[in-house]
């Protein structure tokens, strides 16, 4: 039987009990704190009927009781999935239809917010604090799932239906090992921040999880909003591993360039790895003038787990590349018709749709075989990216797909539609994303009117807040007559995104 999760995390915890293990809300924790309290949660979850191939969904914020509840629910045989209520009720709903949880543990906040309505949707949904306890409750029996399966991560399909990515103990153990032998920084010992949030694998895997696998320790920060919870964790813990999105960088190194962020506040980081979107190019010089530190790059998805490259060090990075792929990915490069390009296979140079096989890589996705034929070929999984590779670094040139990406989290153009084609004013909707200096970019629409219909932007942009996330909804409405088309009479979504991005 392949290495499981909590057999390794086990061991690392009974090594130096007393060692600090987690940073929360101005106190440090040990090891022997945090083993109580997962030995409290597997009890709990045991009493209340939880076994081996069940799923448990968690809607909590970044604190200590989501990673003891994942160390308990894998002793228990089970699977975690931790989930987003930001992306919307519909969506929220349909992923737990999906996922069929056992039970949803939130937040009080949580709760308040969407606990009536999964309750009446037939969820059993129990509420949590940040340091439990967890209540004894009676979930629900569902079918039983391989339990290997340590996470199910939810995302919106492109065609916004829901999408799960189920990772094994397996793909995340290697995620973690390849990390840890990549980054030169990186050490037993350690203080890794973790302030992004737990249902974007980024987060979850490598600023919760892989310090527990290697005897580091995390700073828990329930999410960065506001921001001053973040600067206070990072002086008063030390924290020296600085894992963020591009727009988080960006807003403390702004504020510290205005002065009201200290600016030593990186004085204490070996390191500041941004993933999750593209660093903007003047990034590096704004980091090396405001902090003296630079910024170093790396690059996954979902389905890898997440992490496929990421610079080594500052000595060998390469500004404006994601770095070098981790040991055990195999690559080639393919036409963007999904034809493989010859000698592409493990080249260092070369320019196509990179295409990906390894030990990180899920197998597919959850209860869907048609989703997972349209990415998946023996093995190999499709990024969806067109890179350029150099030297083995790989440069991202474009996105082969139309998802924007708004401060590190996916907005898929067609989701967003859906809900701008149920108004009664809208005949025809397109969403691209649009240039922005601080969130890479923000979905705009291209609408053309019902003939007679009057609406306005700001209309709109209400409209969508009451459907949409935040972070999904159309910063800019523009009205048209006409769409740009193709010979066969297709929209040419491409063109509005260059007209976009060429005002930048």
């Amino acid at each position: 039987m392949s290495e499981r999760l909590e057999t390794l995390i086990d061991s690392r915890l009974a090594k130096d009990s007393g060692a600090h293990c987690f940073w929360w809300d101005g106190q440090w924790y040990d090891k022997a704190d945090f083993a109580r309290l997962t030995d409290r949660c597997a009890d709990s979850l045991r009493a209340s009927g939880f076994g081996k191939g069940q799923r448990l969904c968690l809607l909590m914020p970044n604190c200590p009781m989501v990673t003891a509840l994942s160390l308990a629910v894998w002793r228990l045989g089970g699977t975690i999935s931790p989930l987003n209520v930001k992306s919307g009720i519909p969506s929220l709903l349909g992923t737990l239809a999906l996922i069929e949880p056992f039970a949803v543990i939130a937040s009080s906040e949580i709760r308040d917010e969407a606990g009536a309505v999964l309750q009446e949707k037939g969820f059993v949904c129990a509420t949590c604090g940040p340091m439990g306890p967890l209540p004894e409750l009676e979930g629900k029996k569902s079918s039983i799932e391989a339990p290997d399966v340590a996470v199910i991560f939810a995302t919106s399909g492109t065609t916004g239906l829901p999408k799960a990515v189920p990772l094994s103990h397996g793909n995340i153990i290697d995620n973690c090992t390849k990390i840890f032998k990549a980054l030169r920084a990186l050490e037993e010992g350690d203080t890794m921040l973790c302030v992004l949030p737990n249902f974007h694998s980024f987060g979850y895997t490598v600023s919760m999880i892989l310090p527990l696998t290697i005897d580091a320790s995390t700073v828990i920060v329930p999410g960065f909003l506001p921001p001053t919870q973040t600067v206070r964790a990072i002086r008063e813990s030390g924290a020296n591993i600085l894992l963020a999105v591009p727009t988080i960088f960006s807003y403390l190194l702004a504020a510290m360039e205005r002065g009201s962020v200290p600016k030593d506040l990186f004085a204490s980081a070996k390191i500041m790895i941004a993933g999750g979107d593209r660093l903007g190019a003047n990034m590096h010089e704004t980091a090396l003038r405001v902090s003296g530190k630079d910024i170093v790059e790396g690059y996954g998805l979902t389905e890898t787990t997440p992490v496929i490259a990421v610079n080594r060090s500052y000595e060998e990075h390469r500004p404006g590349t994601v770095g070098p792929f981790l040991e055990g990915y195999e690559w080639h490069l393919r036409t963007e018709k999904g034809e493989k390009i010859e000698g592409s296979e493990m080249a260092p140079n070369g320019e196509g749709v990179l295409w990906v096989r390894g030990p990180s890589v899920t197998g597919g996705y959850f209860r869907a075989p048609e989703l997972t034929a349209e990415r998946f070929d023996n093995g190999w999984f499709n990024t969806g990216d067109y890179v350029r590779l150099e030297d083995g670094y790989i440069r991202i040139l474009d996105r082969v797909t139309d998802i924007i990406i708004v401060g590190g989290f996916n907005v898929y153009p067609q989701e967003v539609e859906l809900v701008l084609h149920a108004h009664p004013a809208v005949q025809t909707a397109i969403v691209v994303g649009m240039p922005h200096p601080v969130n890479g970019e923000v979905p705009k629409a291209f609408i053309r009117k019902t003939e007679g219909a009057q609406v306005t932007e700001l209309e709109i942009v209400k409209y969508c807040k009451e459907q949409l996330a935040h972070f999904k909804v159309p910063r800019k409405v523009e009205f048209v007559d006409n769409f740009p088309l193709s010979g066969t009479g297709k929209i040419l979504r491409r063109v509005l995104r260059e007209q976009e991005r060429s005002k930048g």
